[in-house]
């Protein structure tokens, strides 16, 4: 058996999820939650992510199932499997715990988690967060943070079809 590390011992179950929170609240310690694809992980969502975790005491991060992100992202997404997007933030030193859920969004979880803090991109200003009635009836904040300006998944994919589109793969499979 492959023992893959720290990373892989921040993703959870609710249940786990749940378990874990209970004494860390009980110290006294906030709650900041996130969420997203994170396909092509990136360095806005680095940045994103660590503006996240300084909202409050540790930070959960919902990642999105391959299926949820099949419902409303363009065809071909995600490009990363759920498990290798999850432990890819896991492994983030500002995450505490990663867990991946179905829906497309994470009103479920938020329900079950009730973060004292819900951390979303700035874009969420000019659009609809479907979360944020949730969050504040029960007394939550919403946070919304600066996105890296130039840096998104969207962007890279096209970059990169520019770039490589009709090339052939390389025969370096180590990179």
């Amino acid at each position: 058996m492959v023992n893959r590390g720290r990373a892989a011992d921040k993703i959870v179950t609710l249940d786990g999820l749940m378990a874990a929170l209970e004494p860390r609240r009980s110290a006294g310690q906030r709650v900041a939650f996130t969420n997203g694809a994170f396909d092509l992980v990136h360095v806005g969502h680095l940045r994103s992510l660590e503006q996240a975790r300084a909202q409050a005491d540790l930070l959960v991060v919902g990642v999105n199932s391959d299926a949820s992100v099949r419902s409303y992202k363009a065809p071909g997404r995600p490009i990363v499997p759920q498990a290798e997007r999850a432990e890819l933030i896991a492994g983030l030193a500002c995450v505490d715990y990663v867990i991946v859920f179905d829906e497309p969004t994470a009103e479920r979880l938020i329900q079950q988690v009730r973060p004292d803090v819900y951390v979303k991109g700035a874009d969420y200003a000019t659009k609809a967060l479907p979360e944020r009635p949730l969050v504040e009836a029960y007394g939550g904040r919403v946070v919304l943070i600066e996105l890296e300006a130039g840096r998104s998944t969207s962007g890279l994919v096209d970059e990169i079809m520019n770039r490589f589109g009709s090339a052939h793969p390389s025969d370096d499979q180590g990179s």
